[in-house]
């Protein structure tokens, strides 16, 4: 795999009390084994796992689409330093150019509109894409057309709430995509995900950032699972405020 092991360097954090340093999941981590190539990252928000994600695709040399989340009157000096203490290794070669995506759903219409205009002076790139316009497709078709097309190369792909755009249905396409991309040699996913749907890829290593250190758990151990289960079993006991 192009990462199979993550060492959190958190003796080396510079501050303890800020973003993302002082986040428990990653400054009580001190290695991650990743045995399947499919991992997913799961935790309720701020539990450090879309961090996490950003600061692999830094340290393995992704493109991090979008701009900075904070102002700058309040920018925090240490929100994207994470990946200088990450260690990673893997069992395939990285060398030559570096194949994968790292993808974010808030991100994704400024990588659509770069797409368009690269295609004007080269045609043939959309054709990695569906071969047409991902804004000519409705938000949801255009992230089935991307994990779809684009994901087919080989590489590591790290994905940040690929769901946010699917219907249940598509999120269960995605699954079917997800399986075929893993047929083929040389890819690897990690995603970061609240959706029970997309956790229940068979396939699939599972560890929580609501733990402190990170660890590994089964299916039906996750709080998404466990909440829609409970939730469609009895609606009326979390509605019960509105009688």
């Amino acid at each position: 795999m192009y990462v199979d092991t993550i060492t959190i360097l958190h003796s080396r954090f510079p501050r303890r009390e800020s973003y993302p340093f002082n986040v428990p999941a990653l400054s009580c981590t001190d290695r991650l084994d990743l045995r399947e190539r499919a991992v997913f990252l799961v935790g309720d928000n701020g539990s450090g796992k879309s961090t996490l994600l950003e600061a692999v695709a830094r340290n393995y040399g992704l493109t991090v689409w979008g701009g900075e989340k904070t102002h700058t009157a309040h920018r925090n000096p240490f929100s994207k330093s994470l990946h200088h203490f990450l260690s990673m290794e893997g069992t395939w070669e990285w060398g030559g150019i570096v194949k994968g995506f790292f993808f974010r759903a808030e991100s994704f219409f400024n990588f659509a509109a770069f797409i368009d205009d690269m295609s004007l002076t080269d045609r043939n790139l959309l054709d990695y894409y569906g071969g047409r316009s991902l804004h000519q497709q409705s938000h949801g078709e255009a992230f089935l057309s991307f994990f779809e097309h684009r994901c087919r190369l080989p590489g590591l792909y790290l994905l940040d709430e690929p769901e946010a755009a699917l219907s249940p249905r598509n999120q269960l396409q995605f699954i079917f995509i997800l399986h075929r991309a893993l047929a083929r040699p040389a890819t690897q996913f990690i995603i970061a995900t609240h959706s029970p749907i997309l956790l229940s890829y068979p396939k699939a290593q599972i560890l929580s950032c609501d733990h402190a250190p990170i660890e590994e758990i089964a299916y039906q151990q996750t709080k998404s699972y466990r909440f829609y289960k409970d939730f469609l079993e009895d609606p009326t006991t979390y509605l019960k405020d509105f009688e």
